[in-house]
């Protein structure tokens, strides 16, 4: 880590400040970082990053001004990451309905919409159960291992076979895609990433879809996502687009994977940090919904959006001008003192835990909160009837990683009841 890393950041000069640093998020010290920038600049520029110049808006409310003018902050021109898109003459770069403006959003949007409605949630409630049954009650009893790879991965890869009707015996093949997804320089700071490899095992996803995609075809509708965009006229014949057909798929496998894999997570670290919530959820099981929804807050697993504006606009007494790259960084968001008392802590019991902006806010709020959410209370149900205490034994090791908040590896032993 270099000096300006290592550095306070109360030394460092206010327009100098980089929170989109990888760094901040491999060693989770990205806290005071934030803090600084809402009280002294929650829409703060920086003319110069490894991501070129760009807006950084840090505040709760000021978040949900620019997530809400869609017409105004694009998510199309640019993209949705702090990269900058680079194309690579005869590769595909994928496209999909998140970087999407209106109406070509919508239209996308609808047609995967029905996989996470009330009805089809209420179908799937039990086989999240069954699994997350299952899972637990294999877990290695007075042994130490790895909670990711055992329960976060696990149930989260289970569950993207069943959604996407994906070959279940090949469910780990998501969770490596959904990963490579994000893993890019610009993102991760790592710079010996084999660029060619990734894009071939990207393509290697696509042709596993496009193999799932034909053998489903003619076949009557059914619940999960494949047949859903096949049978809506606006994504039936996605398959012919190829940058439409990985980028949409991509992005349902991220969506799927990222949020519930590392907030499942992220929640055993934060009970751990703070045993009186988790004495608190011991007393009172029905906690759960709501402490599952401050969980996501404590967590945030996507760190930022990105954003483009489109004319220019003052936000907050800042003059963002037309072309301006606009960096929503959510992980601040849900930490600002003037929306929660104690932000950095995690309250089960935290009366306004669902104004979190984990999920984004306004046309592009996140399509599948809803299952993140029932996965998060099904899982902590089964918990609850098990086990006492899950401990964290060891050194929790999270990855350098600026837009999704990931976690590899959180050592634990369970203890029966």
């Amino acid at each position: 880590m270099t000096k300006k890393h290592q550095a306070n950041v109360n030394d460092i000069p206010l327009n100098k400040i980089d929170v989109s640093l990888p760094e901040l998020f491999l060693n989770d010290t990205w806290q005071p970082w934030f803090a600084r920038l809402r009280k002294e600049a929650p829409v703060h520029y920086l003319d110069d990053s490894a991501n070129g110049p760009f807006w950084s808006v840090t505040s709760h409310q000021h978040i949900k001004e620019v997530d809400m003018n869609n017409e105004i902050f694009s998510s199309e021109v640019g993209g949705i990451s702090i990269v900058e898109p680079i194309a690579v003459e005869g590769q595909i770069q994928g496209k999909n309905f998140i970087a999407m403006d209106e109406p070509n959003h919508a239209k996308q949007r609808r047609a995967v919409a029905p996989t996470v409605a009330p009805s089809n949630l209420g179908e799937l409630e039990p086989i999240i159960r069954e699994s997350a049954a299952d899972i637990l009650d294999n877990l290695p009893v007075g042994k130490t291992f790895n909670w990711v790879q055992e329960v976060s991965v696990e149930l989260t890869a289970r569950m993207l076979a069943t959604i996407l009707g994906f070959p279940y015996e090949e469910r780990h093949k998501l969770i490596y895609w959904s990963d490579i997804t994000t893993a890019i320089p610009q993102i991760t700071g790592e710079t010996d990433i084999d660029l060619t490899q990734r894009y071939d095992d990207l393509m290697e996803c696509a042709a596993a879809f496009y193999q799932l995609w034909e053998s489903k075809a003619g076949q009557p509708p059914s619940f999960d996502l494949i047949s859903m965009l096949q049978h809506n006229p606006e994504t039936a014949k996605m398959n012919e687009d190829p940058e439409l057909f990985l980028g949409n798929l991509l992005l349902l496998i991220v969506g799927g994977n990222d949020t519930t894999r590392n907030s499942i997570s992220g929640g055993i670290i934060a009970l751990n940090q703070y045993p009186e919530e988790y004495q608190k959820l011991r007393e009172n099981f029905s906690l759960i919904p709501n402490m599952v929804a401050e969980m996501v807050r404590w967590q945030t697993p996507v760190i930022h959006m990105r954003r483009t504006a489109l004319q220019n606009y003052v936000l907050g007494g800042q003059h963002i001008k037309k072309g301006d790259k606009v960096v929503m960084w959510y992980l601040s968001g849900n930490r600002d003192e003037t929306v929660f008392s104690d932000p950095d802590k995690l309250i089960i019991d935290r009366p306004n835990a669902r104004t979190h902006v984990a999920f984004g806010f306004g046309v592009h709020r996140c399509m599948g909160n809803r299952m993140a959410e029932l996965q998060l209370r099904v899982l902590w149900e089964e918990i609850m009837k098990r086990f006492s205490n899950i401990e964290v034994v060891g050194t929790v090791e999270r990855l350098p990683n600026n837009f999704i908040r990931g976690i590899k590896d959180v050592p634990v032993r369970v203890h029966p009841y």
